[in-house]
């Protein structure tokens, strides 16, 4: 049963990443040069999450949403999430209602065209190993969102490799105080067994988004209060013995 998984598993990943493959070349063709010539972002952000949407239905990911209704559609919040996947940027980015932006590492820009296509998308670059660069990074955040760009962030920094929420960063939080935009806690459930740290393979199945209230920077008298608050609420929908 599990060989015939794993089996499944990688025909459905390798049709996602033949679809992206061709597809990806495709639409660079027509939205790079309309995204260059009118400076404006919103083409090249809906393809691209509309890209990854598809690619997740083809690797066989369903996702349910829970909580969604709690948001006003025409906020700007900074949203955070656990993170437990590679699968959970593409899973949940597509359903962040209007545009996102996410604060991503700084090696990507070596590429000149997609340096240009992320700096039009407003996408923070950072070097998690320099402190004045993620220092800088929260300061290019807070320029995003006033611009009326929501910021979405995991806070753990990087993956759990088992499920478990991991110590908070305390860049996101210091974003928030600066900032005043209020934060939405995200639980991920079920996508650390779609695609585990360290598996190339994406298994399909129905991933869970459930989205918490908002919580205002303003009404936690520190910023460990809200820090505790966040990691409560996402808390809160894992299983017991992931909390």
């Amino acid at each position: 049963m599990k060989t015939m998984r794993t089996s499944v598993g990688a025909v459905r990943t390798l049709a996602a990443v033949a679809f992206l493959v061709v597809i990806i070349p495709i639409a660079a063709l027509f939205v790079f040069p309309w995204t260059f010539i009118t400076r404006n972002a919103a083409l090249l952000y809906k393809c691209g999450t509309t890209l990854a949407y598809l690619a997740v239905r083809i690797a066989g990911i369903r996702t349910k949403l829970v909580g969604l209704d709690k948001i006003d559609p025409k906020g700007t919040y900074i949203f955070m999430s656990n993170h437990v996947s590679n699968v959970d940027p593409p899973v949940l980015v597509p359903f962040i209602p209007r545009r996102t932006s996410v604060i991503a590492k700084k090696e990507i820009w070596r590429i000149p065209i997609l340096a240009q296509a992320l700096d039009l998308a407003e996408i923070v670059p950072v070097d998690r190993k320099d402190r004045d660069s993620a220092i800088d990074s929260v300061r290019r955040a807070g320029e995003v969102m006033r611009h009326g760009i929501n910021m979405t962030i995991y806070p753990e920094g990087t993956r759990s490799p088992d499920g478990r929420l991991l110590p908070f960063k305390k860049g996101p939080f210091h974003l928030a105080a600066e900032t005043g935009f209020p934060i939405v806690p995200i639980t991920i459930l079920g996508t650390e067994n779609m695609m585990p740290k360290g598996s190339s393979i994406i298994h399909g199945g129905t991933a869970t988004l459930v989205f918490h209230s908002p919580l205002d920077p303003k009404q936690f008298a520190s910023r460990e209060d809200l820090m505790q608050a966040v990691a409560d609420a996402i808390a809160s929908a894992l299983p017991e013995d992931k909390r």
